[in-house]
């Protein structure tokens, strides 16, 4: 098994506890690579876990991120700060993530009462990214329209036309 950048494995347990996820500088530079950007200058988590009933875990709570990439436009580095919110749904041992409701948090396998919590920030972030980063007042050039050509005259008479003259008289 590939061992993701930035992994943080947690032990679940019955009592509600915060957690906070904290990149290196290493796990940034990994997660640049794995993102195709130019950077990740800083990545941190504040979760809250809470125990639900029939044995999931709630984490609720923010991710914060400096990132760094390539305007759209301009290729120029683009800074962004990435301050969203987490909604995770940590599923006990043996049940696997369901599709049904896509209003409900994100779903995350747990094994053996474990969970990467590192990782599934790590895929949160990458959600996060803005898909189209612009550097201020960059704009796309009007594309140049070219005249459409002259139609040109037919060759060959309209057979059609006969028919109109004989009708005329």
């Amino acid at each position: 098994m590939i061992q993701p950048e930035f992994s943080r494995l947690v032990r679940l347990g019955p009592e509600a506890r915060d957690v906070t996820l904290e990149a290196t500088s290493e796990e940034c530079a990994a997660l640049a690579r794995r993102f195709g950007i130019l950077g990740v200058g800083s990545l941190s988590a504040l979760l809250r876990l809470e125990p639900e009933p029939g044995g999931s875990v709630r984490a609720r709570g923010r991710l914060q991120a400096r990132v760094e990439q390539a305007c759209v436009v301009t290729l120029e580095p683009v800074v962004q700060r990435v301050d969203a919110p987490l909604d995770l749904r940590i599923l006990p041992d043996g049940d696997e993530p369901s599709d049904e409701d896509p209003d409900s948090p994100d779903e995350i396998e747990s094994q053996g009462g474990l969970v990467d919590l590192g990782e599934a920030v790590a895929e949160q972030l990458s959600l996060a990214l803005d898909p189209y980063p612009r550097t201020e007042g960059a704009v796309l050039p009007e594309p140049e329209v070219e005249a459409a050509p002259e139609e040109p005259e037919p060759t060959r008479p309209n057979p059609f036309g006969k028919l109109a003259k004989l009708r005329e008289g």
